[in-house]
């Protein structure tokens, strides 16, 4: 993993959101993104709550994504010790999955979802390495 100097990272996000005419809320999410390009997230929800977690999922997505890229890890490569062993580390791993479902009730959406596979087909996963000092990394250790 890339050693970096500490530094004072101070970034503010500015969240808006409002009813509209149509009955629904939108979210309106300014953030401090490096791609100029992405630095505003627009969604709507049934509450003002959905349209807000809906947004900072979106924002975290990116900077999961970011994150991932920064690493520049080849996927393939197995590092080595000199007798050969081939060297375990730690990953934070997110599998992310969002649909919408026409079902009967809460209970049977989720029991649909559960029972296919189109979790893990359609999912994005992202795969962050981390170091096995990393304070509350256990945490992300579900299962564990």
């Amino acid at each position: 993993m890339s050693e970096t100097s500490p530094k004072l990272i101070n970034e503010n996000i500015s969240i808006t959101v409002t009813l509209e005419d149509n009955g629904y809320y939108l979210c309106h999410l300014s953030n401090p993104s490096p791609d100029p390009s992405q630095n505003t997230i627009n969604s709507y929800g049934q509450t003002q709550e959905h349209a807000i977690a809906i947004a900072l999922e979106q924002l975290a997505d990116k900077y999961r994504q970011i994150a991932e890229d920064q690493q520049n890890i080849d996927i393939l490569t197995v590092e080595r010790s000199l007798d050969g062993e081939a060297i375990s580390k730690l990953y934070h791993v997110t599998l992310h999955f969002e649909c919408t479902i026409d079902a009967e009730s809460k209970f049977e959406a989720m029991h649909d979802t559960i029972m296919g596979n189109t979790v893990v087909e359609n999912g994005k996963i992202t795969v962050i390495e981390v170091a096995e000092d990393l304070p509350f990394a256990d945490i992300l250790e579900l299962g564990a």
